[in-house]
């Protein structure tokens, strides 16, 4: 008998705390509990990482596996649930891109969070697609990826649609960690309305082949865009000015405003 990995032994005998908490509707409509429930999850997932961290990274896929049909009947109106997710989210991602998997567990990793996201009616974890690139953890990954989402993408682009696609971002945010720069610019180029939700991607590929003027300026362009932040898009900014070593620049030009939080504390985006 072919004997399992000990990570994978590990992981399917290890009892998550926060599994028996979070299941299909249980929750009610307010939010004080579920975003008590959130910061226990995230701290057991963060012990578990300091020895562990395989074991974290798949307590933090089940963790946002389960997280949506959780949270059905909680009352998102006054942002504040929205608002522990998205900072849920951004302390995961790090531990899953980060975690030491091979291949095939990264690759189970990913389609069971890409099904999470396709499963996500609400959407409450909307955000993930945008950090895929990282989750895929190598360039060559995140190329596959971006491939597997870019002929739908393209072809939505040709024919004038701008609809919803959760591949939208995961796609380019792929593209942009397989350092395929151009490629993105290019594709970006094809959406029939450019917004600060596409632009922020070029910004960032424009700066890595080192057109850090015209980084800027395609950023400040986007200010055009009545649904953009200026919060981000100075945040942008600074980090290019940042990025060239021009600090004096970066912070009398765009600091205060780059760093302009909201109500929970998160940077307006």
């Amino acid at each position: 008998m072919t004997r399992a990995p000990k990570a994978a032994v590990a992981m399917r005998k290890h009892q998550w705390a926060f599994r028996a908490r979070f299941r299909a509707n249980g929750f009610g409509w307010k939010s004080a509990l579920p975003i008590k429930r959130i910061k226990e999850a995230l701290s057991e997932i963060k012990k578990v990482r300091r020895k562990e961290p395989n074991l974290a990274a798949d307590g933090a896929v089940l963790f946002l596996e389960r997280l949506p049909s959780a949270l059905t009947h909680v009352d998102s109106s006054s942002g504040a649930i929205g608002g522990a997710v998205n900072r849920a989210i951004e302390s995961l991602v790090p531990i899953i891109a980060q975690a030491p998997a091979d291949e095939d567990l990264r690759e189970q990793w990913l389609e069971r969070l890409w099904q999470a996201v396709e499963d996500d009616d609400m959407p409450y974890i909307e955000a993930l697609p945008r950090d895929w690139g990282a989750l895929c953890a190598t360039r060559e990954r995140a190329l596959q990826w971006a491939k597997r989402f870019e002929s739908t993408l393209r072809a939505m682009w040709q024919h004038g649609d701008y609809g919803h696609f959760n591949g939208t971002y995961a796609c380019l945010d792929c593209l942009l960690h397989a350092e395929h720069y151009q490629e993105l610019i290019d594709l970006i180029g094809k959406a029939p309305r450019i917004g600060w939700d596409c632009r922020c991607y070029g910004v960032r590929a424009l700066a890595a082949l080192g057109k850090h003027a015209e980084a800027i300026r395609y950023a400040e362009e986007s200010q055009q865009d009545r649904y953009a932040s200026l919060a981000s898009i100075t945040a942008a900014c600074e980090e290019v000015l940042l990025s060239c070593g021009m600090v004096d620049e970066a912070y009398s030009s765009y600091a205060i405003l780059a760093n302009t939080k909201n109500t929970y504390g998160i940077v307006n985006k």
